[in-house]
């Protein structure tokens, strides 16, 4: 924490500031006269939801809204409030638990070629890996591991997690370097949730296992899987997968965060940088936002997946929640009647959002650099005003994990 205090603190009186007028900062400039009405509606409430997360205190978002015609992106508050650096469309951030799309799309590519099959067991690729404690990797499937079924505890809601990573446990271990092998014993630790089929509940340890099944059929890193499978294909020239590596590349917003302590603090730290093994295959991935509008496009598309694949990736489970779950994709039913497919993500200083509609014409993806939203309103409405062109009001509801949703 030492080399980064000072410069913190300066930051932390200036962020301060800047929330108490952040209805102020605006983005992006009128629209042109020939822009469709539709799209002014869009870009008009979309603003208008960003400038509301700032209202709501978060330092920075920074949005864009890409369709077949053209794309728009609106910021609102600060990159750095130290600085008074803005958002902008270069910007690089931790896109989280949006990492699992591209997990699971690789697991259906594998699929698709024969490789492998949604319902083979966890043991038979991983043996030995889930046993024990209540645990038996043969009647878990690999789809129960992306579609959030199995059972199986999720690392991030232990004590063991709780006491490494949130809160001054953050600052003593963000650099440690972890083995997914590590991750998953966390998890495993714990007893399950229920039995595999029989219910619904966020894992994150199912994806970081989903991550050693691509491994184990491969003879390659997920990463390394994703990023010739995918990230190559499509151009996504600005996504990385960092594995140890702490730093992010290029222009990057300040990760500000509250390190999710167990009891509410006001200050506020910079978590910019960590090394992402802590998340691995459930939310390591660094991007951004043109990067994820041009994914999720493509894969609503067709031009990742075969038909088959993708309708099972589509096929939800009911979660209880105000989404729907796929394999390792959520969908949203907007308050417009349109229905959008996509991820969200949140880790240390991050929160993102993304998300497309079913024919791929229209996609948004967007980011803010603090971490501790309580309701998902303001977030919501992002996507209301995207899809929707309104901000209409949503039911407050807390979100669904403190870290790697």
């Amino acid at each position: 924490m030492s080399k980064y205090t000072s410069r913190m603190r300066g930051r932390l009186v200036a962020l301060t500031a800047a929330l108490a007028v952040a209805g102020g900062v605006l983005a992006a400039g009128p629209a042109s006269a020939a822009t469709p009405a539709g799209e002014t509606a869009s870009r008009t409430a979309t603003q208008q939801a960003l400038d509301g997360l700032v209202a709501a205190g978060m330092p920075g978002v920074g949005a864009e809204i890409r369709t077949s015609a053209s794309s728009w992106f609106g910021k609102s508050g600060y990159a750095d409030t130290y600085t008074k650096q803005r958002r902008t469309t270069a910007d690089h951030f931790r896109a989280g638990s949006i990492t699992k799309t591209f997990v699971a799309t690789t697991l259906l590519q594998l699929e698709s070629e024969g490789r492998l099959r949604l319902d083979d067991s966890v043991e038979r690729w991983l043996p030995g890996v889930v046993q024990g404690n209540g645990y038996d990797g043969n009647k878990i499937s690999v789809r129960q591991l992306l579609n959030h079924t199995s059972g199986i505890h999720d690392m991030v809601s232990t004590e063991e997690w709780d006491t490494a990573m949130n809160g001054s446990g953050f600052y003593r271990h963000r650099y440690d370097v972890m083995t997914p092998q590590d991750i998953v014993a966390i998890g495993l630790s714990q007893k399950p949730d229920f039995e595999p089929g029989k219910g619904w509940s966020y894992s994150n340890t199912g994806f970081v296992l989903a991550g050693m099944v691509i491994e184990k059929v491969t003879g390659n890193s997920y990463a390394s899987e994703i990023d010739r499978r995918i990230v190559k294909p499509l151009g996504l020239t600005e996504t990385r997968f960092p594995g140890t590596d702490p730093a992010l590349p290029g222009t990057h917003p300040v990760g500000y965060s509250k390190l999710f302590f167990s009891t509410p603090v006001k200050e506020i730290y910079d978590a910019t940088y960590y090394r992402p093994s802590w998340s691995g295959a459930t939310g390591e991935i660094v991007s951004t936002s043109g990067d994820l509008n041009r994914f999720y496009a493509a894969l609503m598309q067709g031009r990742v997946l075969p038909a088959a694949q993708l309708n099972e990736m589509l096929t939800t489970v009911p979660t209880g929640q105000h989404f729907g779950y796929g394999l390792g994709i959520m969908s949203r039913a907007l308050s417009c009647g349109t229905t959008v497919w996509g991820h969200d993500g949140v880790v240390w200083g991050s929160l993102s959002g993304a998300a497309t509609t079913r024919d791929g014409n229209t996609a948004l993806a967007f980011n803010i650099n603090g971490d501790w939203l309580q309701q998902s309103a303001p977030f919501e409405n992002v996507f209301e005003g995207a899809f929707c062109g309104t901000t209409a009001p949503t039911a407050a509801r807390a979100l669904l994990g403190p870290v790697n949703r």
